[in-house]
């Protein structure tokens, strides 16, 4: 009887992680994800709206033209890319590094551990939780700098098609680094001390706020190794007319380039987040 007891509940307990049933706890996990990034202030601020209030500031400094001819933009429509860029790496990055050693320092993985829920349905929630929140932080940025500063977008499917897999792919590179960085901070306590200065140091010298062919050489080749950098670039390949393109390091968009960088990083991004991340169990 105790054999036959045991092959009839065994299974059940094999079934509990099935795919169809992580993904279901997953996509049911977003939702709450969701409210808990909005029940967070400082978050909101410092992840969701800072880089529309930045843009807001470089657009009203910084007043004119860029360019020449029929090609040339207003100051807004330039640093539009670019803070749509860093608005990647916060959403990406800083959100769940800093989300991820909070819950680790307070108790919540531990919980977590101690019910049927596999880490992949956990991930699934952080990741649909960071594309709402990007997609709805991108669109506040664009609906700024149409109505209030006047930029005129593309009207080209190839130019909304380009932002479009650059966007999804340097989003989900971006978001499996910041859960391998969630691994850096001692505690909760110390997450934002470490993660931020990371995130704005990346900013400035990946040309989010500064044209990137103003920066040293060096320093241009220290950038080019991060992700940002790239993200960057194709969004202003995406957004800016053909002849900016002149104005790049190479002379040209890289769009493969882009795309190779952003998919090294992707791997690297999943393998360490791998590695790092460790699911706390209630006896552990």
């Amino acid at each position: 009887m105790n054999s036959t007891t045991v092959a009839r509940t065994d299974p059940p307990v094999t079934a509990n992680f099935g795919l169809a049933r992580t993904l279901r706890i997953g996509l049911r996990r977003i939702p709450f994800e969701l409210r808990q990034y909005f029940r967070a202030g400082d978050q909101v601020f410092f992840t969701f709206l800072f880089p529309t209030l930045m843009y807001v500031v470089f657009a009203t400094i910084f007043i004119g033209d860029i360019g020449e001819g029929p090609d040339a933009v207003s100051m807004a429509t330039y640093y539009l890319p670019g803070l749509i860029a860093g608005g990647i790496l916060l959403s990406g990055v800083q959100g769940p590094a800093i989300e991820i050693a909070t819950e680790k320092s307070d108790g919540t993985l531990k919980r977590l551990g101690g019910t049927p829920i596999s880490p992949i349905s956990y991930f699934i929630g952080k990741i649909g939780e960071v594309f709402v929140a990007a997609i709805l932080q991108i669109a506040v940025l664009i609906v700024v700098a149409v109505v209030v500063y006047g930029v005129e977008l593309p009207t080209d499917a190839e130019a909304w098609g380009r932002f479009a897999w650059i966007f999804a792919l340097g989003l989900i590179t971006c978001t499996l680094l910041g859960i391998a960085l969630s691994s850096v901070p001692r505690s909760g306590k110390t997450s934002t001390a470490v993660v931020i200065p990371i995130v704005l140091l990346l900013q400035f010298i990946s040309g989010v706020y500064i044209s990137f062919t103003m920066l040293p050489e060096w320093l241009q080749n220290v950038a080019g190794i991060f992700p940002l950098k790239w993200i960057a670039q194709g969004m202003r390949s995406a957004l800016l007319p053909d002849s900016f393109k002149a104005a790049e390091a190479s002379g040209s968009w890289d769009l493969g380039m882009i795309a190779i960088m952003l998919g090294v990083w992707l791997i690297a991004g999943f393998i360490l987040s791998r590695i790092t991340f460790r699911w706390i169990h209630q006896n552990g």
